[in-house]
């Protein structure tokens, strides 16, 4: 191997320190750059704040997650949680060549989740050309002091993640992401009977499992509680009647499953910012 690939060259190494608002509001770069890695370029750790987005170039590199080893290639994205263990480097023979950046901001557990990250780490088929132009407009921005600089960040790293969707959907030999059977049971049965008193202990019952153990598995899909979910597709259900109606607000409450209109005022509110009365006004406005 010639000594000129011998040794890790970084074109660029970026750092930025978002502040409270821009981590509050929108996905944060804190750490990004392009580098040619040598035959030594290793990375390990325990556990790292926030989830790296890693861009293969050139050349091969691989990954160990979870037990399990991965290779990565030209065209091909290792999106690496690193709130877990993990250890990724380059391939000796072939070093690769990458763009990274280092996501903080807004929970995307989430979204590792639903690209099923865990276990496939490394999304194939992934549109370098369009992503390497929102690789670089995070490189551009995120050391930038104005509003606009986050929001061009946010819009950088959230565009990023929709290739990882389509490479991911749009691969037939990848395995789609696939909600456990008690969790698509019970959305289910809340998506059909929103209007009807639904507890948690039914939910788990249809499911064959304990309350505690299905509200574990539910929330570590879906992300929230399957109760704040219910609430949550009941105002969905309510914004419809309110505007495709003119009932009551009492008998639109009593319709989406509240027998308390004090209740569904309260949660309508929360999730909406505005009353159901003034919802309705603002909605059929012309």
């Amino acid at each position: 191997m010639s000594d000129l690939f011998q040794e890790t060259v970084f074109f660029q190494n970026l750092y930025a320190t978002p502040a409270d608002w821009q981590r509050d509001l929108f996905y944060s770069v804190v750490r990004a750059g392009h580098l040619r890695a040598g035959h030594e370029h290793r990375i390990q750790r325990e556990t790292y704040p926030g989830h790296e987005l890693i861009l293969c170039l050139a050349g091969r590199g691989w990954a160990q997650v979870a037990g399990k080893r991965h290779e990565i290639g030209p065209d091909e994205l290792l999106w690496v949680n690193c709130h877990h263990p993990h250890t990724y480097g380059a391939i000796a023979k072939e070093p690769w060549e990458l763009y990274w950046i280092r996501v903080e901001g807004r929970p995307l557990d989430r979204v590792a989740n639903l690209l099923e990250i865990r276990s496939q780490p490394v999304i194939k088929n992934f549109n370098t050309r369009a992503a390497v132009q929102e690789f670089e407009r995070a490189f551009h921005h995120m050391s930038g002091t104005r509003p606009s600089d986050a929001a061009l960040v946010n819009a950088a790293v959230t565009a990023i993640i929709a290739l990882a969707f389509e490479a991911r959907l749009s691969d037939a030999d990848e395995i789609r992401p696939e909600l456990p059977l008690p969790v698509q049971k019970s959305l289910e049965k809340m998506r059909l009977y929103f209007h009807t008193a639904i507890r948690v202990s039914d939910l788990a019952a249809l499911s064959g499992m304990s309350e505690s153990h299905f509200s574990r598995l539910f929330k570590s899909c879906i992300g929230t509680s399957p109760i704040d979910w219910l609430r949550r597709e009941r105002i969905n259900q309510a914004k419809h009647r309110l505007i495709e109606s003119d009932d009551p607000i009492k008998e639109v409450a009593r319709q989406v499953g509240y027998s308390d209109q004090f209740f569904f005022s309260k949660d309508f509110k929360k999730m909406t910012k505005l009353t159901p009365t003034q919802f309705r006004v603002q909605e059929k406005q012309p």
